[in-house]
């Protein structure tokens, strides 16, 4: 058999596989605001990574607890209800429910989804603020802050609006411009203004409690970079991802400064009444929201009878945040800062934090309306759930923005779902019920077939079981790693083994004249549907459920499933036996038809009622990357440059690489000065980008670069490369890098 019949090229590498040798595991998923619905954002962000990881956890048999929460507090629920006319209660608890329901719709399996308006939560961050300030972690300074005189309020951050020094956006907020991506304070705002009435701030003296963050910078610093903390290796610094260390890098280059724990509102959780001076004061958000993990795991512990404590104080436990890019600071600088100061907790083992997900050719805008609603796509593509996560999967950004398009969202869903695993499942059950009544066959393991994999022109029975084996270790290794896409595609290979085993084979053509073979490749094609119907799991896990009944298995149990079939297929055993009965099968999936798509892309940029539910959408339709009901303009395209020879091109050195550290050039509104891992060296690279992007937004960026261009002396620095970039008519740039993550320093073609 010639190599080039087989759809499925297995690539050969080397496996770096961080032992999961942890006792337990106490994965974190973001607390989500409860403010507001759930969109796709969200979902690739943070949500489904941390999905995919545990529910793999719980099939290798591992001790893990998966938390998360409503994130009730803060001025955000404030600004809410005052905009729908409601109490900050009445916000949460709507939200709160709608976020609930969507998760568990959309399968997000936590084993717990608390709330920080709990009492239980309230007194696990109080005894957090107590205990800091018992260890004198605290700095009491008066400060003067922003002031409403019309309404006679100190303002948090987010009660505070003006213009981005930036990008001169208007409407920043006191934390950040959601525009540029920028960290701010609200003394950086230019021109700004109250939120409750409009009118320009005073500044008055206030009282507040500061983490004395700098004195935590020296070994966070280590810990970051090397992993040590207190001696101790607690991680591996290559298993991060290089955005998350380049981002934290970046915050402490510039050196850390005391933070304010507590906040001027009447929303939250009260500074302890005992402390002197804490009349009116509430924890800081980004105080207490963490510590949300915390008593989520302690409730969850009363309610199964479990101690909470060996999961955030053993040294047997791992930790492992997932969040999204904007979160970064928070979960690896000042939620370890704060867990170290209080003394007795563990660190976090990894923060595989996501960059964010774009939609349509634009960054996702909950008050323009261009998003995905979760909640909205689960009641109108109801029993299509795994179609969003397998999309979702597809279009994770890993290591750098990904984007979301609708139309690509049918053509995953009809050539990948459709067209290859939902027909090889078919296939495979329809023949069984055809040839051997729906009865798997016995077979002799001697008998060769035309192997569905490269690496053999024929195949044997167990060793095709071995082979299934070593594909699931390989998609076992991408999860440990992170690399969820990755491991998605090596799920599908085993369904396109499966669909060339079928189709080398052609049972239907040779049940007569061959017989005692087709029994062999039919039985092995059942034995590659169990193995999905386990490794699917993690994935899609609507679709495992029902391959389970097409099977006639047990549902999972989530308790060491897959680690049984390993041990199993590593033996050249099959999971499935002979004589075993098969029940009918079902359609797995469905074709998307395109009036389906154009309904759903009419919707976007439609205007958002108090639900959240999209109103009016189609009379608002918008093209990609405009405005929503803007004319679209003729595309103008820049004169093609004069034509060049083959050599002239191949002359060109071009490189992946990895954009490690970021900063502006004095005296220069254009320049970035980057330092860019190319594997094999990292060279400073001087890039006209910096009207476009913030240093922070390009820190952890995949890019490609011209490697031997000469290098050029700009502002008395040597620039040793170029980075090419894209741009539109209107100017904008955008990178130019793999559509996946891929190794530093590989060739471009």
């Amino acid at each position: 058999m010639t190599g080039d019949k087989h759809p499925v090229q297995r690539l050969l590498f080397t496996v770096h596989r961080p032992p999961m040798s942890k006792k337990r595991y106490l994965v974190t998923a973001a607390l989500p605001y409860a403010n507001g619905p759930l969109h796709i954002g969200h979902l690739a962000g943070a949500y489904l990574p941390a999905d995919i990881f545990v529910r793999y956890l719980r099939l290798m048999g591992k001790d893990v607890v998966f938390v998360c929460g409503s994130d009730e507090h803060g001025a955000a629920i404030t600004v809410k209800a005052r905009k729908e006319d409601t109490t900050p209660r009445a916000v949460v608890d709507k939200y709160h429910a709608m976020l609930r329901d969507t998760f568990e719709k959309i399968g997000i399996s936590f084993d717990i989804y608390h709330r920080t308006t709990e009492p239980i939560h309230h007194q696990t961050s109080q005894d957090f603020f107590r205990k800091l300030n018992e260890n004198q972690e605290f700095l009491e300074e008066t400060t003067e802050q922003y002031y409403d005189e019309t309404v006679g309020q100190f303002l948090a951050d987010r009660y505070i609006v003006g213009t981005c020094p930036v990008c001169a956006n208007p409407e920043a907020y006191g934390d950040q411009c959601e525009k540029c991506g920028s960290t701010l304070s609200p003394n950086d705002l230019v021109s700004p203004r109250s939120m409750l009435s409009g009118s320009v701030p005073v500044k008055r003296p206030t009282k507040h409690w500061f983490l004395r963050l700098d004195q935590h910078e020296a070994w966070l610093r280590e810990w970051i970079n090397t992993g040590v903390a207190d001696g101790k290796q607690l991680h591996n610094p290559r298993d991060w991802k290089t955005h998350v260390i380049g981002q934290c890098n970046s915050w402490l280059d510039q050196g850390l400064q005391p933070r304010a724990m507590t906040r001027d509102l009447d929303w939250g959780v009260d500074v302890p009444q005992e402390i002197p001076g804490s009349e009116g004061k509430k924890l800081y958000v980004w105080l207490d929201a963490p510590i949300g993990y915390i008593s989520a795991t302690k409730q969850w512990a009363l309610d199964h009878g479990k101690d909470w404590e060996t999961y955030w104080k053993s040294e047997d436990s791992a930790l492992i945040h997932f969040i999204g890019k904007d979160n970064i600071v928070f979960h690896c600088l000042i939620f370890p800062a704060i867990l170290k100061a209080h003394g007795g907790f563990v660190l976090p083992e990894n923060v595989p934090a996501n960059q964010f997900l774009n939609l349509e050719g634009r960054k996702l805008s909950t008050s323009k309306n261009w998003a995905v609603w979760v909640h909205e796509y689960c009641e109108e593509f109801a029993g299509q759930e795994d179609v969003l996560r397998y999309n979702m999967i597809k279009k994770m950004p890993e290591q750098s923005d990904s984007e979301f398009t609708w139309k690509g969202f049918q053509e995953t869903n009809n050539n990948e779902l459709v067209n290859n695993l939902a027909n090889f499942v078919n296939r495979v059950l329809v023949l069984s019920h055809k040839y051997y009544g729906g009865v798997v066959p016995r077979i002799d393991p001697d008998i060769t077939f035309n192997s569905g994999w490269e690496t053999a022109t024929t195949g044997q029975y167990n060793d095709e079981l071995r082979l299934l084996h070593n594909k699931l270790q390989e998609m076992g290794a991408a999860i440990e790693r992170y690399e969820l896409r990755e491991a998605l595609r090596i799920l599908m290979e085993i369904s396109s083994a499966g669909n060339a085993l079928l189709q080398f084979n052609e049972p239907w053509k040779t049940v007569k004249e061959a017989p005692e073979m087709v029994k062999v490749v039919m039985n092995l094609a059942i034995q590659y549907v169990a193995v999905l119907s386990v490794a699917a799991r993690p994935f899609i896990p609507f679709s495992s459920d029902k391959l389970r009944k097409m099977l006639n298995l047990n549902p999972l149990q989530d308790n060491g499933d897959l680690l049984e079939a390993l041990n199993e297929l590593v033996e050249g055993n099959p999971v499935v036996p002979p004589q075993h009965a098969l029940n009918a099968p079902e359609h797995l999936f469905s074709r998307i038809p395109d009036e389906v798509i154009e309904q759903q892309i009419a919707k976007l940029g439609g205007t958002v009622d108090g639900t959240g539910l999209t109103v009016d959408g189609a009379s608002q339709q918008a093209s990609p990357g405009k405005e929503a009901g803007s004319p679209v303009p003729p595309t103008e395209y820049r004169p093609m440059a004069e034509t060049i020879q083959f050599d002239d091109f191949a002359k060109l050195d071009l490189r992946t690489g990895t954009i490690l550290t970021a900063e502006k050039m004095e005296k220069s509104k254009k320049l970035l000065k980057l330092s860019v891992d190319l594997g094999f060296e990292t060279r400073t690279i001087l890039s006209g980008i910096a009207e476009h992007f913030t240093p922070e937004q390009v820190v952890g960026q995949q890019v490609v670069i011209v490697a031997n261009l000469a290098p050029r002396v700009m502002m008395g620095i040597e620039s040793q490369g170029m980075i090419l970039m894209a741009d539109n008519p209107e100017g904008k740039l955008s990178f130019v890098s793999p559509a996946a993550a891929w190794p530093n320093g590989m060739g471009v073609k």
